[in-house]
């Protein structure tokens, strides 16, 4: 399928896979009909990065209350990956018939994905999924990213601190990045993390911030119609 479809990647914010309250199968039904729906034709191939989700912070969480804070970075964000790997192994049984035949997580190596469906988790300490997104991105010649989350756009700063917060409908790299910074940290939310940032502004990558709850508006954004969410370019 190498050159004859269009690559999309789908970074996957593990809080519409696993809120607080469980693993959130109706969401899933509608996300596994909204794939499979835009696969029929053959034009287009998905590589999903899964996040972690509730189940990261609650591992996390856990740690910090057994061991208070002073809990090695790389450790914390091991407790975040293997979140990402189980939810991946989750979606890749979900489309177990038309995915590639295992999980990529090693970002190192090039896997020739032949298959409509390409499911990814994280790799490694320092690198959020949002990052791997982007360097699915480059290794399979994608310009863009759809980010999928729990929020509708991006605001000139928190909206759950500033009731004034300003919500944006595009903006450069540059702006964007004012607002979130250049330092990771594991279990940080922001929009897009500021590592996956400045490579995809290094790269030229475009980015479309989206609430994944409404797959009505993921679609338009898909086919360039008038959508609701922030684009970063």
């Amino acid at each position: 399928m190498e050159g004859k479809t269009e690559p999309i990647i789908i970074s996957l914010g593990g809080s519409l896979i696993v809120p607080p309250f469980g693993i959130d199968t109706e969401f899933l039904k509608k996300f596994n009909k909204f794939i499979r729906s835009k696969i029929a034709d053959g034009k287009r191939r998905f590589f999903i990065i899964c996040g972690g989700g509730s189940t990261t912070r609650t591992y996390q969480a856990a740690a910090k209350e057994v061991l208070g804070s002073n809990i090695p970075s790389d450790d914390l964000d091991w407790l975040g990956i293997h979140p990402t790997r189980l939810n991946a192994a989750l979606l890749r049984t979900i489309f177990k018939d038309v995915a590639y035949f295992r999980v990529i997580k090693h970002y190192d190596q090039f896997d020739p994905v032949d298959r409509s469906v390409a499911i990814m988790s994280g790799w490694k300490p320092g690198w959020s999924t949002d990052y791997c997104a982007v360097i699915a991105a480059e290794k399979y010649g994608a310009k863009t990213v759809l980010n999928l989350s729990n929020i509708d756009k991006v605001y000139d700063s928190d909206p759950k601190k500033n009731p004034n917060a300003k919500p944006i409908d595009k903006m450069t790299w540059e702006d964007y990045r004012k607002i979130c910074g250049d330092k990771w940290e594991p279990g940080a939310n922001w929009p897009f993390d500021p590592i996956a940032s400045k490579r995809a502004h290094e790269l030229g990558i475009k980015v479309f911030i989206l609430n994944g709850k409404d797959l009505e508006n993921v679609d338009k954004a898909l086919e360039g119609q008038e959508f609701v969410g922030t684009v970063i370019s």
